[in-house]
């Protein structure tokens, strides 16, 4: 099976608190850095749990692009997109004692992807196409969803974030336009997006999921980092179905950091 995402690219800098934040003085931690943003850790999952993965992304000719591209080379996750002048995102992720955690993104030059960016070849052997709501903010990165949900069989969509999805303009409208066969959100998301004709699975942390009338019990973990559960559950859930997912989410929380 292959899996192609689509969005962006990042430097994801993990910062693991062990005591609270208090402005003007020091707090100890524990740090981490790669590759990170929520089409790029679905990718790494879905390659770590024996799927093909193919990431379909832009980013910057600086050393962060290059580090995460050459991370995701190692994980057995093929890297396709425009690499452009200007710098590749970071998203700096604030983990607290208990776990959960806080992010502050900058995504640099990945919502610059275009339609014309992309290669109809990077599509043809696709199985699914897994697009990250973060895609469906604005153009020219809009566009080139629907573009690439042209030449697939089946799309998912992750809608990523409520506040944005509140404050974008036509997002409901594009998530039409792209057909999803499946769409995952907390219950945040699905509240902010309202009613949509799609096939819900609702993710609610340590509460599990709901899919069809059903609620499925998250695996017992010790939960270190909550960065990137959500992606590592999706990327189960395309390979394997509800087992497979709330066995990758868990695998994702006793670690620091969102790549398998």
């Amino acid at each position: 099976m292959l899996v192609c995402c689509l969005g962006d690219l990042l430097l994801d800098v993990i910062v693991r608190l062990d005591e609270p934040l208090v402005w003007g003085a020091d707090a100890t931690a524990r740090t981490r850095t790669g590759a990170g943003g929520q089409a790029t850790n679905v990718a790494a999952w879905a390659a770590a749990l024996g799927a093909r993965a193919r990431l379909v992304a832009k980013r910057g000719d600086d050393a962060a692009g290059a580090l995460v591209a050459g991370e995701l080379d190692g994980l057995g996750v093929e890297v396709v997109g425009p690499i452009e002048g200007g710098r590749t995102g970071v998203v700096v992720s604030v983990v607290g004692p208990d776990g959960e955690r806080t992010m502050a993104s900058d995504r640099g030059v990945s919502p610059e992807l275009s339609a014309g960016d992309l290669d109809p070849a990077w599509f043809a052997d696709c199985d699914v196409l897994h697009v990250t709501g973060y895609a469906l903010l604005g153009e020219p990165m809009r566009s080139a969803a629907l573009r690439a949900a042209e030449l697939v069989p089946r799309v998912t969509l992750d809608l990523s974030s409520a506040a944005h999805i509140r404050s974008a303009n036509g997002f409901r409208s594009a998530v039409e336009a792209l057909r999803p066969s499946l769409v995952f959100a907390n219950e945040g998301e699905r509240e902010a997006a309202g009613e949509l004709p799609v096939e819900w699975v609702v993710k609610r942390g340590p509460a599990g999921f709901e899919w069809r009338d059903e609620t499925w019990p998250a695996q017992a973990a010790e939960v270190v980092d909550t960065t990137g559960a959500g992606d590592a559950f999706a990327a189960g859930f395309l390979l394997g179905g509800p087992e497979l997912a709330l066995e990758a989410a868990a695998r994702c929380v006793a670690r620091l950091g969102t790549m398998p």
